[in-house]
């Protein structure tokens, strides 16, 4: 087995890894808004419905359902949005570059929630739990054989 192929394989548990690692320091940040953990040095008194609460809602609760890997390309897509307006209104007005307006986490997680809207929640992950097998009974693409064609993999 070359390189290639190795890493190929390996790909769907990689993708897996990178969607807890994201939700672990999604939760984070949603637990720091919603109960003070880890203690950030004030209490805080965050109102629920304002932009700011629902903000801390959906990073508690949406970094939960990707850390499971359950409903992950929706609730990633959705917090791939939050994070853009995220972006666009607590940073961009302080200047257009991100690493000046301090709004470069906020890019990251926009387009790294982005790409697991596309890509799914990878091999460990309730959502692949609970899919139905596809046809010719694979449940990820990964696990499907390829065929060489001169030089051209076709899957």
């Amino acid at each position: 087995m070359n390189i290639r192929d190795k890493a190929t394989s390996q790909a769907p548990y990689l993708l897996s890894v990178l969607r807890i690692v994201l939700a672990l320091l999604f939760i984070e940040h949603g637990s720091m808004k919603l109960f003070d953990f880890p203690p950030a040095g004030q209490v805080p008194h965050l109102n629920l419905f304002s932009l700011g609460g629902l903000a801390a809602v959906m990073e508690f609760f949406g970094g939960l359902l990707l850390l499971a890997g359950l409903f992950t390309r929706i609730t990633a897509f959705l917090l791939s949005g939050e994070m853009a307006a995220a972006y666009l209104i607590a940073h961009a007005s302080r200047s257009f570059f991100p690493a000046l307006n301090m709004g470069e986490a906020a890019v990251i997680y926009c387009f790294l929630f982005l790409y697991l809207a596309a890509a799914g929640g990878g091999a460990w992950s309730l959502d692949r739990v609970f899919r139905a097998p596809r046809a010719g009974g694979h449940l990820y693409p990964a696990d499907q054989p390829s065929r060489q064609l001169g030089g051209a993999i076709l899957g």
